[in-house]
């Protein structure tokens, strides 16, 4: 049987090519000679018989041929780097990787506390930081994607294998610019309720892909503006493109301003959260972790 052409290595300087955007600041990045990485590549292209990059005027770019392989390969690139970790994982019991889902409503600065302060006990730990939006992150959760939710609202999926702990309750104000035209109104509950129907939405993406998405806040009428987070959302808002909920300890700081006014539609939010991961995980890191953050979040 013939060797597979298609090692490791190959994979990992296709990708740093891809990344980097050239053969000589991926060598750079693998710490190799730029007529190494060219050499790897042209080895391989000889081996399948294909070519794996075409010019384009001083740059170099994937076929379809190479794009099919770096994607695969990627997913292989990933499968080897959890397998090492779950090794190292089994050794000690010490995880050397988290991964994170923080629903983008939290108040980040208390979050990054927890972890910095984490950190300065187990330095060794890496973490892996990315944002979810209403079940972006019970899905990221069940497909593996992320170790652990912080935020991410109930009701929490039943018959899942989840150890969840809830969080302090987060209230959600309607806001407008101060600038923007309902503004003049917020004070005026009736007049407001006959003028929204016809007044913009800001509204953030559930980053649910596969489960069946949700919104929360205001009801659904009227234009629709979409955003992909809550930082957003506050901007957009700023702005005077809409109207939309926020959560009250990310925009304290434009409401003393006068940059944002609460409308009075007397529907002010609280929507119950979540700190969430799988039981079958054991690792000693994790369950450092989640008491952390109980203790400041619970």
């Amino acid at each position: 049987m013939a060797k597979n052409p298609i090692t490791i290595e190959v994979l990992e300087t296709l990708d740093a090519i891809d990344r980097r955007g050239s053969f000589a600041k991926a060598a750079e990045e693998l710490n190799k000679a730029t007529s190494a990485v060219s050499y790897g590549v042209q080895k391989l292209e000889e081996q399948l018989g294909i070519a794996l990059f075409q010019r384009q005027g001083r740059r170099s770019v994937l076929t379809s041929a190479g794009r099919l392989i770096l994607l695969e390969g990627r997913e292989i690139l990933q499968t080897t780097a959890r397998l090492a970790n779950k090794a190292k994982e089994v050794a000690t019991g010490w995880e050397p990787r988290i991964s994170i889902a923080v629903e983008s409503l939290q108040f980040y600065p208390a979050f990054f506390g927890v972890l910095g302060e984490f950190l300065k006990t187990h330095p060794t730990v890496e973490f892996d930081v990315c944002e979810s939006v209403l079940n972006g992150g019970w899905e990221a959760l069940e497909q593996g994607r992320v170790d652990l939710i912080v935020g991410s609202p109930g009701p929490v999926p039943l018959q899942k294998g989840y150890r969840a702990v809830s969080l302090t309750r987060a209230e959600l104000m309607p806001v407008v610019a101060s600038h923007h035209e309902l503004a003049s109104i917020a004070a005026n509950t009736e007049a407001l309720q006959g003028r929204l129907p016809e007044v913009g939405r800001v509204i953030t993406h559930d980053t649910s892909v596969v489960d069946i998405t949700r919104s929360a806040g205001l009801s659904s009428d009227g234009k629709h503006f979409y955003v992909q987070n809550i930082d957003q959302k506050v901007e957009a808002i700023v702005a005077g493109i809409g109207v939309g909920h926020l959560p009250r300890q990310r925009i304290q700081n434009q409401l003393n301003s006068g940059e944002l006014v609460e409308l009075a539609l007397n529907e002010s939010s609280v929507f119950e959260h979540y700190l969430a991961w799988k039981i079958s995980h054991k690792g000693k890191g994790l369950k450092l972790l989640t008491q952390k953050l109980s203790a400041v979040f619970g």
